[in-house]
């Protein structure tokens, strides 16, 4: 989007990530804030041909708009805890947009940002966005980046350890999200907007993959005598998986953003390449943590290199590469990349069941990394 200067402000920001007193632009897609599937937006009603298998993904989807109304409701009060606006949410929503390329999300989220006051123009509110914006846009285009000091440099300008948390849960989101919408404009065979000069960030490398990872909190967990009642309940109903027993009291700030990721990831049906396809994305964006949770025939296959592993002539390898290329590239990914899976038989509901392990481990990778592996 174009870059402008606005009077008032001390600082570079995107046309639609400002609030000058100038009279102020409208957004490009201005009608792409009143959509009322603000998870889909308005792929659903397009999407005619694919209507049996958006049904038999209802579970998926409803919970998945829950997420979206939970992170990105119409009002957000700050608190003394709590203090990400709703201003705060939807930049850092447009900034992970913007990084997967995928244009139905940066219409939705910059028509939704448009109208909002932005931060004034004071040097800290002016370092406060810029760590947030920087933030996102690592953790988005390449967790590696993330380390220790960058989670320092969160609290360094102000937020809480609940609001760094939900952070995540934001980009791990819409990570999911533009992936999901990816996927479903690839399964209706519409075009993609190749932009020149975008080169994916290279994949991970294979260092530290190959031993026992441990989970080392990136902020303070939540204490159990400070635990509220939603606090509780949330981890409860996370315990019984193994690999969230480490980093469930750190997740449990934000106990509604917690709960409601895993009820999606309980949503989503496991199918006979869901680990190799989750795999890929941990493999690739760096979560050597999660890596460590795959079955062992799985992680040997993709070890020494995602590449190498899609290259087999054979439906793993063929798994291992549209994994690859949604993880890498969502605003690429076309009907192109699901066509050798066609070749091979597969419907539009095993790819579809593809597609989300792709966006989940997306999110999970993400998450699990900037939390505790960056510590």
């Amino acid at each position: 989007m174009e870059l402008r200067r606005y009077p008032g402000h001390n600082h570079w920001f995107y046309e639609s990530q400002t609030s000058p007193h100038a009279v102020q632009a409208e957004p490009l897609v201005p009608e792409a804030a009143l959509i009322n599937d603000r998870f889909l937006l308005g792929l659903q009603q397009e999407a005619s041909a694919l209507q049996p298998l958006l049904q038999a993904s209802q579970p998926m989807l409803l919970a998945s708009r829950d997420l979206s109304q939970l992170l990105f409701p119409d009002r957000v009060t700050a608190t003394l805890t709590h203090t990400l606006t709703l201003y705060d949410r939807l930049s850092t929503a447009l900034t992970v947009a913007q990084v997967a390329g995928v244009q139905r999300l940066c219409n939705h989220y910059s028509a939704r940002l448009n109208p909002l006051p932005g931060p004034d123009s004071s040097r800290e509110s002016n370092n406060r966005l810029t760590q947030l914006t920087q933030y996102a846009r690592q953790l988005a285009m390449q967790p590696s980046l993330i380390n220790a000091a960058a989670l320092k440099a969160l609290d360094a300008v102000g937020l809480t350890e609940p609001d760094i948390v939900t952070l995540n849960q934001i980009i791990g989101f819409v990570s999911y999200q533009a992936r999901i919408v990816a996927g479903l404009q690839a399964l209706l065979a519409l075009p993609v907007r190749w932009l020149p000069g975008i080169t994916p960030p290279p994949d991970a490398a294979r260092d530290g993959f190959t031993q026992p990872q441990k989970w080392q909190p990136g902020v303070k967990p939540l204490e159990l005598r400070y635990a509220s009642a939603d606090q509780l309940a949330a981890v409860t109903f996370c315990q019984p998986h193994a690999d969230l027993a480490d980093a469930v009291w750190l997740l449990a700030h934000d106990a509604a953003a917690l709960y409601g990721w895993q009820t999606l990831r309980q949503r989503i049906a496991p199918a006979a390449f869901t680990s190799l396809a989750e795999a890929t994305c941990a493999r690739a964006l760096g979560s050597r943590w999660a890596f460590q949770f795959f079955p062992q025939e799985v992680r040997d296959a993709l070890l020494e290199s995602v590449d190498d592993a899609a290259a087999q002539a054979t439906t793993q390898g063929r798994v291992v590469a549209l994994a690859a290329q949604l993880t890498r590239s969502p605003e690429r990914f076309s009907a192109a990349h699901l066509q050798p899976l066609v070749n091979e038989g597969w419907q539009p509901e095993a790819l579809f069941a593809l597609i989300q392990a792709v966006a989940i481990g997306n999110w999970n990778s993400r998450l699990f990394y900037a939390m505790g592996e960056a510590a």
